[in-house]
């Protein structure tokens, strides 16, 4: 009996039709996805890693899937991963190397402080079947000092043997009663009654497909909108949260930015963002663009009187 590519024959056991099969001890390492509580996420389609190696002290080797038909972080027409996905997954491995590899315990809550992403689109193409990724991650002051663990991560993006993405994540973890200290009464998930959604701008001109996907209604001049989402969207909220989580305000701020060109002529490829204060569900947040040149706009978010965060978005002109 011969065996075929990649699979140990087995005397005298066969699959259908004859073929040998392996048995489970026998086979190599199967491909799954990281555990989800080390990413915080609930659902198992939305954990983008699938492993990671150790190269050196502070320096790994990750390995993730993107799918061909993902449910939001896909362009709206079709043909390309989302740019935001990027950076989602980004966010993804510095939770992971935090839980899986330097003992942050699951309970403790995660403070990001900044967020950068850079994608080629010409990378981001969908092909024909999912998109294998391979990840060099290096993490820089990865430290506790006390009870908080803090660190600055940078990550590369490969596909297909190419670069696809780059970016950087500063962050910080805290144990829950620090965090219930931080937070007061905000912290607690139905404490405080959220803002009623208010009918999005129109989807084309936020850059997406959907209404259900646009975060950002009308506001009271040009270059302004109220940040609101739908609270029971399942990407954007697919845990309970207190707060709008940082990565509704990344999205926010590439659908400014895309609001300030008409529909279908602004492509984000990049976006750059300094988180300085939470985003209450119960307070309006006002999202400003302002144009910086034609490829680069700069977003901020304001509530109560304080800076939410600033992004710079870069783009392209189809």
């Amino acid at each position: 009996m011969t065996a075929t590519a990649g699979v140990t024959a087995t005397p005298g056991v066969t699959g259908t039709a004859g073929t040998p099969w392996t048995r489970c001890n026998e086979a190599p390492r199967l491909t799954t996805t990281v555990p989800r509580e080390y990413v915080h996420r609930s659902s198992l389609a939305e954990v983008f890693l699938t492993g990671c190696d150790r190269l050196d002290d502070d320096t790994f080797h990750l390995t993730g899937q993107w799918p061909r038909a993902h449910t939001f972080f896909t362009s709206a027409d079709g043909t390309s991963h989302d740019p935001v996905q990027a950076g989602e997954t980004i966010r993804q491995a510095g939770l992971y190397l935090c839980h899986a590899v330097y003992g942050v315990p699951l309970g403790h809550n995660v403070l990001l402080w900044s967020l950068d992403f850079s994608t080629r689109p010409d990378r981001l193409r969908i092909g024909r079947s999912p998109s294998d990724l391979e990840m060099i991650a290096t993490c820089t002051d990865f430290s506790w000092r006390g009870s908080r663990f803090s660190g600055f991560l940078e990550v590369d993006i490969h596909r297909g043997g190419e670069l696809a993405a780059t970016g950087t994540a500063r962050f910080s973890c805290v144990a829950p009663a620090t965090y219930r200290r931080l937070r007061g009464t905000r912290g607690q998930i139905g404490s405080t009654r959220p803002l009623d959604r208010r009918p999005p701008v129109p989807a084309a001109s936020a850059g997406r497909l959907l209404p259900f996907d646009v975060v950002l209604s009308p506001g009271d001049r040009p270059g302004r909108w109220l940040l609101s989402p739908d609270l029971g969207h399942p990407i954007l909220f697919e845990h309970a949260n207190d707060h709008h989580p940082g990565m509704v305000l990344v999205e926010a701020a590439r659908q400014a930015a895309c609001g300030l060109h008409p529909p279908g002529t602004f492509s984000p490829t990049a976006v750059s963002t300094e988180f300085h204060h939470y985003a209450e569900l119960d307070t309006p947040c006002w999202i400003e663009a302002t144009p910086l040149s034609p490829t680069h706009a700069e977003v901020t978010g304001h509530q109560e009187g304080r800076t939410i965060f600033r992004s710079t978005v870069t783009g392209t002109h189809p």
